[in-house]
């Protein structure tokens, strides 16, 4: 990623961050006028969260991104103190943005959050049109403090609007609201009919073609053989009646097994369905604030959906530089790349990453689990999780084949993801600078080793 600021060699090679500050959500992915645009919650004057400005990235092949000007700020109707996460939608021969417009208010129960529009016809400069669902369009047992997130999409020529909201003395619940020209909504629906886990969902996103919801669930009890993150993110698979607006679920899942990941959004307009989440996690330290930016996104990902399971593969542009069989052991060296190993009848498994003097990431293959531990990865990392795992440092995910197992690793400076059959565990991780050492051990009828380098023009 080019950037001109002074500590440029210290931010990851090809993922989306703000260069300084502190970013979260990604917010508004689209394809438009022949550009992959990603927004994200940004605050560009300190490393930790403030009043929410959207920040703004382009590219043309989804791993070389380009940082425009900042494309909201707080300060018009409805979001003077934040402009917070959201979605876009190409409608009118224009880019439109929806998001949730935040008022303080002097906190609790008098907080705001209210649903507001932008326009573009460039892509890069926006007109602010105002609150477009305000409180007055919440059902009466909702919560207007608790009312976020809208993501807009359109059906047989009609717009819709999934919004996250909170009942009274309840917890979070998925409004659908409907409207002919994104600017007048009528409530429709509670598209889900069930509440969150936790206290409250957050960015939801629909795919239409998969059949496909996303949310966020805010502070959920933690379940050991699902996610043990203070926030987690699901997946709900079915299909939408809109004539009656709800959601029939028929199998859910998790999207993500690693210790950071949160709050993804699908791109809007784009035939492939690509997805980028952020890749950090609320109440825990952030050590690349010491160079001055806090928080970024993942690499984007590829979905589908078979038999019920959503399946996610890695989206990034690469060239093979180095592929060999693997006996039982093989050594390299890698900071940035990805890796690829595919491995028939697979016994055994292990791979340290970022090695260096007593520092390395180790994943391995355990009890038909796939164990992911950060606990010597180099700078602590330290979350308001006290479960037994996570004081360890480890998360967990199922092996997802038998016979034929595919992994992915996408490696960056700060980051490791671990794709294998579908799913994926994604972390940060701040080993030294210097440590590259690559140690594979396995036991396998037939097992291929490849490295690729991303390419990557900064």
């Amino acid at each position: 990623m080019t950037d001109n600021d002074l500590h440029v060699n210290d931010l990851p090679a090809f993922h989306i961050t703000g260069g300084t500050g502190w970013i979260n959500d990604p917010n508004g992915l689209v394809y438009f006028n022949g550009e992959y645009h990603v927004f994200y919650q940004y605050y560009p004057y300190d490393t930790k969260w403030g009043p929410m400005h959207w920040g703004h990235a382009v590219s043309f092949d989804l791993t070389n991104w380009k940082r425009l000007p900042i494309a909201l700020a707080p300060g018009g109707e409805g979001d003077k103190d934040g402009c917070f996460s959201g979605t876009a939608i190409v409608a009118f021969n224009k880019l439109y943005l929806m998001y949730t417009g935040f008022e303080e208010n002097g906190g609790g129960e008098n907080v705001r959050q209210v649903q507001c529009l932008a326009e573009s016809e460039d892509g890069v400069n926006f007109f602010k049109r105002g609150v477009v669902i305000g409180s007055d369009d919440l059902p009466e047992d909702f919560m207007p403090c608790d009312f976020r997130d809208p993501h807009v999409f359109c059906h047989d020529g009609i717009f819709y609007c999934l919004v996250a909201a909170k009942k009274k003395g309840g917890r979070g619940r998925l409004l659908l609201y409907r409207s002919d020209d994104l600017f007048k909504w009528t409530f429709l629906s509670d598209a889900l009919g069930f509440d969150s886990d936790g206290i409250m969902f957050e960015c939801p996103n629909y795919i239409e073609k998969l059949g496909l919801i996303i949310v966020g669930d805010q502070l959920p009890p933690p379940k050991a053989d699902g996610c043990l993150n203070v926030h987690s993110t699901r997946y709900f698979i079915g299909k939408m009646d809109f004539t009656a607006g709800k959601f029939i679920v028929e199998s859910e899942g998790i999207l993500d097994h690693g210790f950071d990941y949160y709050a993804p959004q699908s791109f809007a307009c784009c035939p492939e369905k690509i997805l980028i989440g952020w890749l950090n996690m609320w109440d825990r330290n952030v050590p690349s604030a010491k160079y001055g930016f806090a928080g970024m996104l993942t690499v984007p990902r590829k979905l589908s959906v078979n038999c019920g399971r959503l399946y996610q593969t890695p989206v990034v542009k690469t060239s093979k530089v180095y592929e060999t069989s693997v006996g039982k052991k093989l050594a390299d060296n890698a900071i940035i790349g990805v890796i690829e190993i595919k491995a028939d009848d697979l016994e055994s498994f292990e791979i340290k990453l970022r090695q260096g003097n007593e520092n390395f990431t180790l994943i391995s293959l355990v009890d038909g689990f796939w164990v992911f531990d950060r606990s010597k990865s180099g700078e602590a990392i330290v979350g308001a999780e006290k479960d037994e795992l996570s004081l360890a440092g480890i998360r967990k995910m199922p092996l997802g084949a038998e016979k034929h197992t595919s992994i992915s690793i996408v490696l960056d400076k700060y980051s490791i993801e671990f794709f294998e059959g579908g799913r994926v565990m994604s972390s940060t991780v701040y080993p030294p600078d210097n440590a590259d050492k690559i140690e594979l051990t396995v036991k396998a009828s037939k097992c291929t080793y490849t490295r690729y380098k991303v390419e990557n023009r900064s």
